[in-house]
């Protein structure tokens, strides 16, 4: 009885399983695929990449903006489990400085599932930055038993899956 008020008697297969949409239209690319080494080495922990077809991110969990960069070029998104996205929009696109970027929520808001986040100019971004790939990175990955990653091709915001994650 202990036990189970407890719950020291937890199972593994009742660890939680999240996944993780597209937050945008385009086409789905590996990591180590991505033209920026601090990505493609994983040095800021492990995902997926999107080429992106049209500038609206979305939501791709339900959770909390935990921050959203001054320079608008990156959010930040705790989920329901406790994982933390980045979703990084192109590729050294912080010295834009805002440009091109228009935010549409702030932090500490809460979110579901493609809920709009931004709206960015890729043309603007193409032409002043290194590329417009948006890199969407598992900040904490210690929290990770298994990521299930779908394979590469052309995703839809919202409804697209990209990966499924077993949380510890």
């Amino acid at each position: 009885m202990l036990k189970k008020l407890f719950a020291f008697g937890k199972k593994q297969e009742d660890a939680k399983e999240e996944v993780i949409y597209s937050p945008v239209d385009g086409e789905l690319m590996d990591m180590t695929d991505v033209p920026d080494p601090v990505f493609s080495q994983k040095m800021m922990g492990d995902g997926v990449a999107v080429k992106p077809s049209n500038g609206e991110i979305v939501s791709p969990v339900e959770g909390e903006i935990i921050q959203l960069f001054h320079t608008k070029h990156a959010i930040g998104i705790r989920t329901l489990s406790g994982l933390e996205l980045l979703i990084h929009i192109g590729l050294e696109t912080v010295g834009l400085n805002g440009e091109g970027f228009k935010a549409h929520m702030k932090e500490g808001d809460k979110v579901k599932i493609g809920d709009p986040l931004m709206s960015c100019d890729l043309d603007l971004i193409e032409e002043k930055a290194a590329s417009t790939v948006t890199p969407i990175v598992i900040m904490n990955g210690d929290m990770i038993e298994r990521l299930d990653k779908e394979p590469k091709g052309t995703v839809s915001k919202q409804t697209s899956k990209l990966f499924t994650i077993k949380v510890k």
